[in-house]
């Protein structure tokens, strides 16, 4: 997985970047979303219908409620008793009753709700105006007229009217004239005016239904009047009781709210039915999400080509990188990127500029370092072939020095003797060094024969002191690194001493394994800017023919053998003397010459 990423190109990883870290975060979030706001929106329609249809229960019940009034003072009426049962031997008695009994038509004129008031009754006497009617076979034998004949209860039926032949929802009830041993039908209809009214308020498609599955009122008119079963919901919801419930409808998924109106003190009652298609209610939801799909989609695009541009921008600066490091792999250290901006790019390309500068100036350090390497190679040389031309006929030199020895001997001279002895042999050592190490001690033994021969040149003027740790004596070290720094005390620091002069040379390990060389003199001194000049003098590779050349020959020489290793001090007072020290690793002291 991480090879198969890392092999992807920078603008491929980019747009994956997009698509994983925005793109399905947006999406899943904004399916989520969609989905939510659809669910709410489903379950805000459901509760407002659910209390539409309460609310429409609430309302149906006042308007039913004014039929159970008028029927209950009807029930007492003693002058409905009296024009019911009368018997008539005229017509004009018949209308004479009937215009002084106006009940019926004031509850009309104050109650809307109202629609017709009928009072059927078996009186042979009376004529039918609409408001007293002879009940015929027809009307004995219906279903509404035996039912209320049978007891008193209070029923809700949904009743053909005998003037006009329109069907009306209307309370149906029984009244007793024990009086008379009579009894009579009262049906009182609703108004359908004022169930439409409040029908037509609702928002989706709603209905009542009597117990016989007949539609008394609807918002849809196609559907008044009308069975049940010739409506597309008919036959799901024939013996569905109260409730929420969700079926197929027209082929749309949708739901249906159920809810029972059952008028105080009446034997049945009434459903209210309301339907809505999901599809219709969660179509703002759909239409919302869609929209953010696509508002999703074009943002989609525009970060696309957004990134296009950054990741051209980004790959145009890697790839001036890449090619300035090509640069410098195939040897130009002279290579330098441009610096634009101060992002993690920008800081590459410095870091960049810098690794080849240090290269660069690492490639001049060596070549310097080498250039003085061959310098003092040259030079050595150079030392040798004088050393070389110096051992011409050596034979000759050391018969002659003998000869003078041996001379002075058989004179009594034995201090000069004794000095030609020892300048024979500091000849012959000198001579006999080649390019290898020697051991410290052959190093001090030409020390000590360089300081006899001093001495008996300037006498009182000079004396010195060895004071040498026996174990340092085997350590391998280049030859005549300590001889030329005493030769340069003696000739340097004592020479304008009348008296008193003293060369101390001292040598011991120390507590890091390093040979620790000092020479000391009680001579001249020299003030900072002179000391500081020596050591200048010293770093400088070049024979420019100043002074204490030794020096310098002998720093440059332990420079070239130990490296860092190795380590120069000098101090040095006017009128106090010099102190030169020398630290070389002691590798090998326990090798035995």
């Amino acid at each position: 997985m991480t090879t198969w990423f890392n092999n992807m190109k920078l603008r491929n990883k980019l747009f994956l970047s997009i698509l994983l870290v925005v793109l399905v975060p947006v999406l899943f979030v904004g399916m989520f979303l969609t989905a939510q706001f659809r669910q709410m929106a489903l379950e805000n329609a459901v509760q407002q219908t659910a209390s539409n249809v309460e609310r429409l229960k609430q309302r149906t019940s006042d308007i039913i409620k004014i039929p159970l009034i008028v029927s209950e003072r009807l029930l007492f009426d003693r002058r409905l008793k009296t024009v019911s049962n009368s018997r008539y031997d005229t017509v004009l008695d018949v209308f004479k009753a009937y215009s002084g009994y106006s009940d019926f038509r004031d509850f009309l004129k104050t109650y809307a709700e109202l629609k017709n008031i009928r009072l059927y009754i078996d009186n042979p006497t009376l004529i039918n105006n609409w408001e007293f009617i002879q009940p015929d076979d027809s009307i004995r034998h219906s279903f509404w007229y035996r039912a209320a004949i049978a007891d008193n209860a209070v029923r809700w039926y949904y009743v053909e009217d005998q003037a006009g032949k329109n069907k009306y929802l209307s309370l149906v009830r029984r009244i007793d004239f024990p009086e008379y041993g009579t009894k009579g039908v009262l049906v009182i209809a609703v108004n359908p005016v004022t169930l439409h009214a409040i029908m037509n308020q609702e928002p989706y498609e709603t209905m009542i239904i009597d117990e016989n599955n007949n539609i008394v009122a609807s918002n849809n008119p196609a559907l008044s009047g009308k069975l049940l079963t010739d409506a597309s919901i008919g036959r799901i919801i024939q013996n569905y009781d109260s409730g929420t419930y969700e079926e197929i409808v027209d082929g749309k998924l949708s739901k249906i709210i159920i809810e029972n109106v059952h008028p105080a003190s009446s034997l049945n009652g009434l459903r209210i039915v309301s339907v809505f298609a999901v599809d219709y209610i969660v179509a703002e939801a759909d239409r919302i999400g869609t929209m953010g799909m696509v508002v999703i989609f074009l943002s989609c695009i525009v970060a696309v080509i957004l990134i296009s541009l950054v990741s051209a921008l980004i790959s145009k600066r890697i790839l001036k990188l890449s090619k300035e490091i090509n640069k410098v792999a195939a040897g130009n250290l002279n290579a330098y990127l441009p610096i634009d901006g101060n992002d993690e790019i920008a800081q590459l390309s410095r870091q960049f500029n810098s690794m080849v500068r240090s290269i660069r100036e690492l490639m001049d350090e060596v070549y310097e370092s080498n250039r003085q390497k061959s310098m003092m190679e040259l030079k050595q040389k150079e030392i040798k072939l004088k050393m070389m031309a110096s051992q011409i006929n050596p034979h000759f030199l050391f018969n002659a020095l003998e000869s003078i020895r041996m001379k002075a001997h058989i004179n009594g001279q034995s201090e000069i003797a004794q000095t030609v002895r020892l300048l024979g042999k500091l000849m012959r050592k000198n001579l006999e060094i080649g390019g290898a190490d020697i051991r410290f001690g052959d190093e001090m033994e030409i020390v000590r024969c360089y300081l006899e021969i001093q001495k008996f040149r300037y006498a009182d003027r000079l004396t010195f002191t060895l004071d040498i740790e026996p174990e340092t004596t085997n350590i391998p070290v280049p030859p005549l690194i300590v001889q030329p720094l005493v030769e340069n005390a003696v000739i340097h620091g004592l020479e304008n001493l009348e008296q008193g002069g003293h060369v101390r040379i001292s040598a011991a390990l120390t507590e890091d394994g390093m040979l620790r060389i000092d020479v000391e003199d009680n001579g001249d001194g020299m003030d900072e800017a002179r000391r500081q000049a020596v050591l200048a003098a010293m770093e400088d590779a070049e024979d420019r023919g100043e002074q204490r050349i030794g020096l310098r020959n002998i720093h440059q020489r332990l420079r070239l053998t130990y490296g860092e290793a190795y380590r120069y001090d000098m101090v040095s007072e006017p009128g106090r003397g010099t102190r030169i020290r020398l630290e070389l690793p002691a590798k090998g002291r326990e090798r035995n010459v």
